[in-house]
């Protein structure tokens, strides 16, 4: 009953239907008619899951990315990004990637992080002659930034599958973040080398751009300094990054407005409504995990049969990029992350290195059909057909495939900074 409830599972997921559904629907009929749980016991877990204090952060840096959007710092984050390198060959489209590494410091959501910089640089982009499909392309994959230079959401929900700090899993994800935004800068020099450039800005106009932008770059100040500095948990700084947002927006920058402080709130309620229903669905599944032992039989498969290390690592990132054309990132965390991270640790492997290799492989899912939220996303904010980009999608696929080839083979890439800062 259990591998039938599963296979329907997966019937249902190629069918498109919402991925909270297929998690409830399927898990719960095998947790209840075949293992003879009652709903209580799955009602129980699933509200354990949502209460982790670590996730009360993901709603309060999604506020205050939005409260920033709302409040003109994404505007002039852009600005001065455009001004600093948009007389460079592909200026604009390093200047989107820039802009997506400021803004992943103050956010932690892809697709927030998508909305924002992109509905004030594609635009600019694509009137400048950028071709529409790679601007689309490129938004999709800068956004993965935001899943690993912290704060990530993404690593939030790691640290609360798998019990590391998040203060570690923070500090895991910024030096991969920074090889991401070069290769990306790579791949955009290479691809719009022949894009008529703009001119040079003044240095009267730099110091104006940074002047401009100097409240908001000092919210990443706040977080990763009240994080690692022992003044504040990971919640805690998030309210105050919010708090500060909200100050920016109404008193420096004055372009925050009543009603668009009630639109960011709806906006985090309903970004956290779907965060959360998956998380609270995702549960039942583990749930069959738990009373089945399926991560103990598997890791007996893989001693059994001498699987190696990069045996291991070859078979998460083919799972990755598979089970992630279909399903977003968070959902795909709670569908996968407690069985590999049983078997890494099996085989001595640090969790903080399987966090940016999954996140490496899981995000290019990003940008792969058929779901490909990142560029229906970034599409929409440009009100283009998404069919219309597929073609650009290879060149950052293997872009991404390289990179997470990269981060199997560099460790330290994720390991160096905790061990120093802890």
């Amino acid at each position: 009953m259990t591998v039938l409830m599963i296979a329907a599972s997966m019937l249902l997921l190629f069918m498109a239907v919402p991925v909270f559904l297929v998690f409830g629907a399927g898990s719960a009929g095998a947790a209840i008619l075949d293992l003879g749980l009652p709903w209580s016991t799955l009602i129980q877990v699933s509200y354990a899951a949502i209460t982790k204090p670590v996730l009360i952060a993901i709603p309060l840096f999604i506020f205050s990315g939005l409260a920033m959007l709302r409040g003109g710092i994404a505007s002039r984050l852009v600005h001065m990004t455009t001004t600093l390198v948009g007389h460079w060959p592909g200026g604009l489209a390093i200047g989107m990637v820039l802009t997506m590494g400021f803004f992943a410091a103050f956010c932690g959501s892809i697709l927030a992080a998508i909305t924002a910089v992109g509905t004030i640089m594609m635009p600019k982009m694509i009137e400048q002659g950028y071709p529409p499909a790679f601007v689309i392309v490129l938004a999709a994959s800068a956004a993965l930034l935001e899943a690993l230079i912290p704060p990530s959401n993404a690593a939030i929900v790691f640290s609360a599958l798998t019990s590391v700090p998040v203060s570690k899993t923070f500090a895991a994800g910024i030096l991969p973040g920074l090889v991401l935004m070069v290769l990306l800068m790579i791949l955009s020099v290479w691809r719009c080398r022949h894009i008529r450039m703009a001119s040079k800005a003044t240095p009267a106009e730099v110091w104006q751009a940074v002047k401009a932008a100097a409240p908001g770059l000092v919210t990443p100040v706040i977080i990763l300094g009240g994080i690692y500095g022992g003044l504040l948990t990971p919640s805690e700084t998030a309210a105050v990054a919010g708090i500060w947002a909200v100050l920016i927006g109404f008193l420096i920058h004055r372009e925050l407005t009543i009603e668009g402080l009630l639109g960011a709130l709806r906006q985090t309620a309903i970004a956290t409504t779907v965060i959360f229903t998956i998380i609270a669905m995702a549960m039942f599944l583990s749930v069959i995990l738990t009373y089945t032992r399926a991560p103990q039989d598997i890791i007996g498969y893989f001693t059994e049969f001498g699987v190696t290390p990069m045996m291991f690592w070859l078979m998460l990132a083919i799972i990755c990029l598979i089970l992630g054309t279909f399903i977003e990132i968070v959902p795909l965390f709670y569908l996968t992350v407690p069985i590999f991270a049983a078997i890494a640790l099996s085989f001595n492997l640090n969790l903080l290195h399987l966090f940016v290799v999954f996140t490496a492989f899981a995000g290019i899912g990003m940008i792969t059909p058929p779901v490909c939220v990142g560029i229906y996303t970034a599409a929409g904010v440009v009100n283009i057909s998404p069919e219309r980009a597929f073609g650009e999608i290879p060149a950052f696929v293997l872009m991404g495939i390289v990179y997470g080839a990269l981060m199997i083979m560099s460790p330290v890439l994720s390991t160096w900074l905790p061990s120093v800062l802890f």
